[in-house]
C-alpha cells in the first residue's frame, strides 16, 4: 500500500525523466517544507546550482505575512539573481507538488522577477 510519501516520490521521477536543465535554460526546482520553500536554478549538465534562494533568505524571513506570501518573494528574489546572471528562461519542476498554494506563488513570483517558463 502506498503512503504520500511514496506517491509524491513517483510523480517526481516521472516529471524528472521529462524535464532537465541546460546551461541556457535551467531548471527551477522547487522544494516545499512544511515552514519554508526552497528555490534552485540547476543546470543538469553539469549538476551544478546556478542560483538559489529561500524563504530563510534574511530579507525575506523578516518581511510579515503568510507563507504564500513569502514564497512569492523567494520566487521573485530567484526571478532578479536570474536576470543578474543573464539566465531569463527556465524550465519549472514543481517537485511532485500540486501547482497550487505555495508553489504557484513561487512561480508567479519568478514570472514576476523576470524568468520566463
Amino acid at each position: 500500500m502506498d503512503n504520500k510519501v511514496n506517491r509524491r516520490q513517483k510523480i517526481k521521477y516521472r516529471i524528472r525523466k521529462k524535464v532537465s536543465g541546460t546551461p541556457g535554460k535551467p531548471r527551477l526546482s522547487v522544494f516545499r517544507s512544511n515552514t519554508d520553500i526552497y528555490l534552485q536554478l540547476i543546470d543538469d549538465t553539469t549538476a551544478k546550482t546556478l542560483v538559489a534562494a529561500s524563504t530563510k533568505d534574511k530579507d525575506i524571513k523578516a518581511q510579515t505575512g503568510t507563507k504564500t506570501d513569502k514564497s512569492k518573494l523567494a520566487g521573485a528574489a530567484i526571478g532578479r539573481k536570474a536576470i543578474e546572471l543573464g539566465i531569463t528562461t527556465c524550465v519549472f519542476d514543481r517537485g511532485g507538488n500540486l501547482y497550487h498554494g505555495r508553489v504557484k506563488a513561487a512561480a508567479e513570483g519568478a514570472r514576476e522577477g523576470g524568468l520566463a517558463f
